[in-house]
C-alpha cells in the first residue's frame, strides 16, 4: 500500500526547510568571518595553483611565553609598527596571509602587486624587538603593529614570535580571526586586537619619534637617545612595509638614521642597540 501523496509531499518540503536553514546559517558565519578578516576586496577563487595545505591555524592552541624580566620597574620603551602587510583571503579552499612568495599568481588576478605583500618584514621585525637584550631585560613595555588595512593589534614583549614564517603565518592568520591569542595552558592573553587609534594606548609623558630615510634630520642613534629626558617614555614609530613612508600625525618629530635606506629590522637593531647603550645593558 503506498502513501498518500500529500504525506510524501509535506515530507519533502520538511526537509528543504532544514536544508534552507542549514545554509542560511552557514552563509552568516561566511559573512562574519569575512567581515572581521577584511577581505571584501578580493573575490572567492576555484582552487588555483597556490592553493596551500590545511589551514595552519586551527592547529595552534596557543604561544609559549619567553623568559624576561618583564616586571621591572626602571625606563622603557614602547614600538609601534605601521603598515604592516597582514590582509587576509579565501585562496581555493582556505583561508591565508597573502604574500609575494606563494601568492603570486593569485594577487595577479585581482590586479594587485606582489611586490607590497611581504608579512615577512614584520615577522623579522618582531623577531629583532623580542630577542633583544633590551627586552629580555625587561626594558620593553609594548609593542603595536597596525596592518595596511588599519587593524591595531598588541603584542606583549614576553611572548615567543615563531622562528619560520610558515608557523608565523599561521599564528596572524588565528589572530585576525579570533581577534586575540592566549599563551600556552593560560588565559593571558598574549596577542590582542584593540580599539584604534593607537595613542589612546601610549602614555602621555613620552616623546614619538617616527623614523623616515626622507626627513631632512639626519642622527647618530646613539647620541639622540641620550637626548630623551629621563622622565619621557620614548615611543618609536617604524615602517614595516616594503616601499613608501610612514605618515603619521601622533608623532611629535621623524628622523633619519642612516644615509641609506634601511630595512625596518635593521632600524630596530640600532634603536635596541643605542637603548642597550644607554642604560648599560649587556
Amino acid at each position: 500500500m503506498t502513501r498518500p501523496y500529500g504525506v510524501k509531499d509535506r515530507k519533502r518540503k520538511k526537509k528543504e526547510k532544514y536544508d534552507a536553514v542549514e545554509d542560511e546559517e552557514a552563509e552568516q558565519i561566511e559573512v562574519k568571518r569575512a567581515m572581521i578578516e577584511n577581505i571584501n576586496s578580493f573575490e572567492e577563487e576555484k582552487p588555483a595553483e597556490e592553493a596551500q595545505d590545511a589551514d595552519v591555524a586551527d592547529e595552534l592552541e596557543g604561544i609559549p611565553l619567553a623568559p624576561s624580566d618583564h616586571n621591572t620597574d626602571k625606563s622603557k620603551v614602547i614600538f609601534v609598527l605601521e603598515r604592516a602587510s597582514l590582509e587576509v583571503a579565501k585562496v581555493g579552499k582556505s583561508y591565508q596571509i597573502l604574500n609575494s612568495d606563494d601568492h603570486a599568481n593569485f594577487l595577479r588576478k585581482h590586479n594587485r602587486n606582489p611586490a607590497d605583500y611581504r608579512p615577512d618584514i614584520i615577522h623579522q621585525a618582531l623577531l629583532m624587538i623580542l630577542d633583544s637584550p633590551l627586552n629580555k631585560a625587561g626594558r620593553v613595555q609594548a609593542v603595536y603593529v597596525r596592518t595596511e588595512k588599519g587593524v591595531l593589534f598588541e603584542v606583549k614583549p614576553h611572548v615567543r614570535v615563531p622562528r619560520t614564517f610558515k608557523r608565523f603565518a599561521g599564528v596572524m592568520l588565528q589572530l585576525l580571526q579570533k581577534l586575540s591569542i592566549t599563551a600556552v595552558g593560560k588565559r593571558d592573553k598574549l596577542l590582542r586586537v584593540i580599539k584604534n587609534p593607537v595613542t589612546q594606548h601610549l602614555p602621555l609623558d613620552s616623546q614619538k619619534i617616527g623614523l623616515s630615510y626622507s626627513s631632512q634630520k639626519l642622527v647618530d642613534m646613539n647620541d639622540y637617545v641620550t637626548t630623551i629626558p629621563t622622565n619621557m617614555t620614548p615611543i618609536f614609530v617604524v615602517g614595516a612595509m616594503a616601499h613608501g613612508k610612514v605618515e603619521t600625525d601622533y608623532t611629535d618629530e621623524f628622523i633619519a638614521i642612516s644615509g641609506y635606506p634601511l630595512s625596518a629590522a635593521y632600524c630596530l637593531t640600532r634603536i635596541c642597540a643605542a637603548l642597550e647603550g644607554k642604560w648599560k645593558i649587556l
